[in-house]
């Protein structure tokens, strides 16, 4: 089978930002820090990017982005001023469960299982498996102030992340792994970079064996969230989020 080599013992390339994305992000970051402060009107294009140590038609690019994402404003007349209510950084848009849940209080994460399983229907939809072999799976209760508020079940290819993240396969199997979830593990290893996720989200009930988890009924209603995570378009993890009653409310961005 055809496909890229590598020398044994090798470790494989991290992916990089394009660049115009690191200079977005560098001014985020100069814009948060207080070089640029809420409010203020950004200097010229050539003082700028003197002062930022780039070309032009680079800075150019990333003040469109930043334009579009609502980082600044430009107004005839006045020039491009900085908005005084910034957006949250990019990648605070994808956490882990067990954090989002534990904003207003305290979150431990029960691990439940910590195994390898055959690709499932789900497994396999979601992510880039092996024709044959094993995926992780993990499943854990999300516990606030003592309360089991989330059974979370997730699947990763250890096979995909060895090659993209293999931070995060060794930090699997680590003092760490039964402290967290699969998603903030890979979030931790993948620091820096251009994560995304996407989710759906439906009512429905727990059933028997969630409900047992979960220390509920079986026909309790629920709210089941489906995430699936990403490196540029690659999927790294899917998980399934189930939330009964009574949990803290997550925050939810709707892509229009």
């Amino acid at each position: 089978m055809a496909g890229r080599q590598q020398d044994r013992g090798s470790t494989p390339a991290r992916p990089r930002r394009r660049p115009v994305v690191a200079l977005y992000e560098r001014m985020v970051e100069a814009i948060r820090t207080g070089s640029y402060p809420p409010g203020s009107t950004l200097p010229t294009e050539p003082r700028l990017a003197a002062e930022l140590g780039v070309s032009r038609p680079a800075l150019r690019e990333a003040l469109i982005l930043l334009q579009e994402d609502g980082v600044i404003s430009v107004r005839r007349g006045v020039g491009r001023t900085v908005s005084h209510h910034l957006p949250p950084r990019g990648f605070e848009f994808l956490k882990p469960v067990e954090r989002l849940l534990g904003e207003g209080g305290q979150a431990v994460t029960v691990p439940l299982a910590r195994t390898h399983e055959e690709p499932t229907d789900f497994s396999t939809q979601h992510l880039v498996l092996p024709a044959r072999g094993e995926v992780r799976f993990w499943e854990s209760v999300i516990e606030v102030a003592g309360i089991p508020a989330c059974l979370t079940q997730e699947w990763a290819s250890d096979e995909t992340l060895a090659e993209l993240l293999p931070d995060a396969v060794a930090a699997f199997d680590g003092p760490g792994g039964n402290a967290s979830s699969l998603l903030g593990l890979v979030l931790d290893a993948g620091r820096g970079l251009p994560l995304t996720g996407s989710s759906t989200i439906v009512a429905t009930t727990l059933g028997r064996q969630r409900g047992a988890q979960l220390g509920r009924p079986a026909d309790t209603p629920g709210v089941l969230v489906t995430q699936v995570v990403r490196l540029d378009r690659t999927p790294l993890l899917a998980a399934k989020h189930m939330l009964p009653p009574g949990a803290p409310a997550l925050p939810v961005w709707q892509a229009r």
